[in-house]
């Protein structure tokens, strides 16, 4: 694809409703952001696509969590692309942007040209962790991988776990412009059915043969109407709506669902950030024992770490690492 030049509302995330359905959602589009997190590694195309599709699905779910909490999104399998995993930080407070990263672990060997990015992940899980801060007990929850697509599993997870019925329409991949280098953009809507008081399976004597519970399954008659009007309206929407950038967010939402009074709410900014440091990485060493420290530790006296985010590298000196060294710090003090 060929664009232009980069937009105001590149890089957002724009919230919606759908006064006349019940239904919710976001728009969002990503270009610097998406480009930051892949410029880290220099992945296979397959993973370079999962990683694109996994980010852009981070920004559209992360969007709904407070303020300094973080989302994470994880998906493993027994292919050749083991992990993809994803941060969203929630802005500090409003007005702020908020911050995303990402990374994939995978078997490079084992990845041939040509393989379709799903089916390097294999079979797995696709889980949602959402941490609240100091004091507090993380959310987790998992549901299998199913579909063909990061997004179909996004969908099933919000079906199983949340019972809220949650459909994805993404686009994402290289553009260019003449005599600049190509670069990544990713843009996507999220349609999900307002909340129930009470959550309930609508058709629950209905079992599928994978044991899963669908969209369809959680609606009563007349709310399966209006989520299948609203979903056939977002079936509409061809890829250069969705990635721009001459399109607006606002401007897509008045051309799929202007019959169904859209209202929309401020955009939320989104940028490339990594919360790595020495200091978190000195943390997450303090669980080992001096014998520990002294495998870790290289020829030439330090021991080294690298941020799988953002590619930090990191050198520390072995004696003030570990739990040891903690006590000995704190008998000295």
């Amino acid at each position: 694809m060929t664009i232009e030049t980069k937009q105001t509302w590149d890089d957002t995330v724009l919230p919606f409703q759908l006064d006349a359905c019940d239904i919710r959602g976001r728009v969002a589009r990503l270009d610097t952001s998406l480009n930051q997190i892949l410029a880290q590694h220099n992945y296979p195309p397959a993973i370079e696509a999962l990683v694109a599709e996994a980010v852009i699905l981070t920004a559209l779910i992360g969007q709904t969590i407070k303020l300094k909490w973080k989302l994470s999104l994880q998906i493993r399998g027994d292919g050749p692309a083991r992990l993809i995993a994803t941060d969203y930080f929630a802005p500090g407070e409003n007005g702020e942007p908020a911050k995303i990263r990402a990374f994939s672990s995978f078997d490079e060997d084992s990845i041939s040209t040509g393989s379709e990015p799903f089916e390097m992940i294999g079979k797995g899980y696709f889980a949602v962790l959402i941490d609240q801060g100091e004091g507090t007990t993380p959310y987790s929850g998992l549901t299998p991988l199913a579909g063909g697509s990061l997004a179909d599993c996004a969908g099933s997870y919000f079906a199983q776990s949340e019972q809220l019925p949650t459909r994805f329409a993404l686009s994402y991949g290289r553009s260019s412009v003449p005599g600049k280098a190509e670069h990544w953009r990713a843009g996507g809507v999220m349609l999900q059915h307002l909340p129930k008081a009470s959550p309930f399976v609508a058709n629950a004597d209905e079992v599928r043969e994978d044991g899963l519970i669908a969209a369809e399954d959680l609606l009563t008659e007349a709310e399966t109407e209006n989520w299948s009007r609203a979903n056939m309206l977002l079936e509409t929407v061809e890829e250069f709506e969705l990635i721009g950038p001459s399109v607006q967010p606002a401007d897509l939402l008045y051309r799929l669902f202007h019959e169904e009074s859209p209202r929309i709410y401020d955009a939320q900014p989104v940028r490339f950030g990594c919360t790595c440091s020495a200091q978190r990485v000195i943390n997450s060493l303090s669980i080992y024992s001096d014998k520990d420290i002294a495998h870790m530790t290289k020829e030439d006296g330090s021991v080294t770490a690298d941020c799988q985010f953002c590619g930090a590298h990191y050198e520390l000196e072995p004696g003030k690492l570990g739990f040891e060294a903690a006590e000995r710090e704190n008998g000295q003090k």
